[in-house]
């Protein structure tokens, strides 16, 4: 594993990082030399993770974290900071996605409904709450927040999750760019994941069809994304939702 790229000494933290997309962001910024912070609430998978980087010769722990209690990303903050003396990057991946129940905005359960977005939507906003501070002491650093295609669609709940992200990065970008922090968003279109396979199935697939670029995206497609919007190339893009979805959507 290359250990010494455009991300040596800097720490990001990726929520969500115990399979999927967030696993994949964080091998692949790992790959290029930063320190990375696996957050998950399932341990055994995210402990995996980080032992496959170290093993790679990469830096890596496992924190569990809870995206949308606040006391657990002020801990991991603090265990972060211990650990690596600092915060440069975070990625808001975390989302019930695989498992998601699917029903109607009118008739979903209310518990069920106030989770899901606590965690798809709230949780963005409390790890950056958690973690713009210590962004700051080091001068700066970025943020990326996942938003998905689902966002322009009629997908119920969890579309209206990602559109609350797309205007969640638009306003932490304003906030949060006086500090020299900068806020971006991905919004992938469908991708093969272990996720996406088991929520849609067959209809993935169907949908390449309408795209640009005729198959299903892939997690090595968003970690090259990833790793744009958060290095210093950069530089002078904040408040962006770059859909990484081959040509599937049209916005004017």
């Amino acid at each position: 594993m290359k250990v010494d790229g455009r991300f040596k000494d800097k720490v990001v933290v990726v929520t969500g990082a115990a399979q999927g997309i967030g696993e994949a962001y964080a091998k692949g910024l790992a790959a290029e030399g930063a320190a990375v912070v696996v957050a998950d609430l399932n341990e055994d998978k995210g402990q995996q993770v980080a032992k496959e980087i170290e093993a790679s010769g990469g830096a890596a722990r496992f924190v569990r974290c809870d995206v949308s209690e606040h006391a657990s990303a002020a801990a991991l903050v603090a265990e972060t900071t211990e650990a690596y003396g600092g915060i440069d990057g975070l990625i808001n991946n975390a989302a019930i996605y695989g498992e998601m129940a699917f029903d109607l905005l009118i008739t979903v359960d209310w518990d069920y409904y106030e989770k899901f977005m606590d965690v798809n939507l709230n949780g963005a906003l409390v790890m950056t709450r958690a973690v713009y501070p210590a962004m700051q002491q080091r001068g700066g650093g970025a943020i990326l927040n996942q938003s998905s295609t689902a966002a322009y669609l009629y997908s119920g709940f969890y579309g209206l999750a990602k559109v609350g992200i797309n205007g969640l990065t638009q306003q932490l970008a304003h906030e949060l760019g006086g500090m020299n922090i900068r806020v971006n968003a991905i919004a992938p279109g469908p991708t093969d994941t272990e996720a996406t396979r088991t929520q849609a199935g067959d209809a993935a697939k169907e949908m390449t069809k309408q795209m640009a670029i005729k198959r299903l995206g892939t997690t090595d497609d968003m970690v090259g994304a990833a790793k744009f919007l958060l290095s210093p190339d950069s530089s002078w893009i904040s408040g962006q939702i770059i859909a990484v979805d081959g040509g599937g959507t049209f916005r004017l």
